[in-house]
């Protein structure tokens, strides 16, 4: 369930607070500097007139529920006004950017699958060859011991061992880059899937609100105010808002595992049979972590898959591509 953030957590909160602040120091400088004068006012009939009256403005806006609510909007328009002249506030032109990143995004994990697919295949090579050392030293050694050569059979049997040990660390190595591959595979699939999406509804988005901009007036969201409704336009926003921050949190998050999948490879050196250990561990960190927002309920399905004998990886299969037949945009519930 997405939960709205407060205006103070939002680019306008801000410099609304800043505003606050420096309001609120003007006018205690006021009040210190003027003092003396209202004192002199109060003590005339004209003065305390003025001076209650004012008073009772400021109590009838904070008792009455529509008045505070009409200066909170008023407020609240001429922050988001302000900050829109210097940040990007529009939800669709963050959408837009957002589709670009994406998108941009998507040809660097492409690259980085085929890169990993390429190593794999000289792992598994590695490890076949290994295997089939393994075998032949097994021989020889069993060979030398029928030929009383113990010397040799010594020989053998260490090599074979040696082999053994270093096939045991390449086979986890391996089983690594697979729940690699798999994610990235699954994310990149998934973001595809949230690319098209997010374009999608910036098309149909994009004319909806041109149309209640159209219609729209600050007067007339301030008499809706008054009324007690709720302004069509603010409405809007905020649903395209609320896509906006969950497409801000899954860019993140596909960014942040590109990263470190990009550590591990890049820690991997295959030629001499070299990986660090801190790459391995921040994989099966991430394993154990309890969500992904990008893969969801398919993760747990994709670490099992990974670790499955009897479900064989196809390095040569083709990555999938979303199928915009028969499928719901996951947005359209957000309006």
């Amino acid at each position: 369930m997405y939960k709205r953030k407060s205006f103070w957590k939002r680019p306008e909160g801000i410099t609304g607070a800043v505003f606050l602040i420096v309001g609120a120091f003007l006018v205690f400088r006021l009040l210190q500097a003027s003092w003396a004068l209202l004192i002199t006012a109060y003590s005339t009939p004209l003065g305390m007139a003025a001076v209650l009256g004012t008073l009772g403005v400021l109590v009838f806006m904070a008792l009455d529920g529509k008045a505070r609510n009409l200066l909170w909007y008023m407020y609240k328009s001429t922050m988001r006004w302000i900050t829109g002249l210097f940040v990007q506030i529009d939800p669709i032109g963050i959408l837009k950017s957002y589709v670009k990143e994406l998108k941009s995004n998507l040809k660097k994990m492409r690259k980085q699958i085929s890169r990993l697919r390429g190593q794999m295949h000289k792992l598994k090579e590695m490890i076949i060859n290994n295997q089939k050392d393994i075998k032949t030293n097994m021989q020889l050694a069993s060979k030398a011991k029928q030929s009383n050569q113990q010397a040799v059979m010594i020989l053998k049997s260490r090599k074979a061992g040696r082999l053994k040990d270093s096939n045991m660390k390449l086979e986890d190595l391996y089983n690594r880059m697979e729940v690699l591959y798999r994610v990235l595979s699954k994310m990149y699939e998934n973001s595809a899937v949230l690319a098209e999406d997010i374009d999608d509804q910036v098309k149909l988005k994009e004319q909806e609100r041109k149309a209640i901009l159209a219609g729209h007036s600050a007067m007339k969201s301030a008499m809706a105010i008054i009324k007690g409704d709720s302004d069509k336009r603010a409405m809007f926003d905020q649903a395209l808002e609320a896509i906006a921050d969950d497409v801000s949190l899954k860019v993140g998050e596909m960014e942040q595992f590109m990263e470190m999948s990009e550590n591990f490879m890049s820690s991997i050196d295959l030629q001499n049979g070299i990986f660090e250990e801190r790459g391995m561990k921040m994989l099966e960190e991430w394993e154990k972590k309890s969500t992904s927002l990008l893969l969801g309920s398919a993760k747990e399905d994709i670490i099992y898959q990974a670790h499955n004998d009897n479900d064989v990886l196809d390095l040569d299969a083709p990555l999938e591509q979303p199928q915009k037949v028969g499928r719901n945009n996951q947005y359209d519930n957000f309006f």
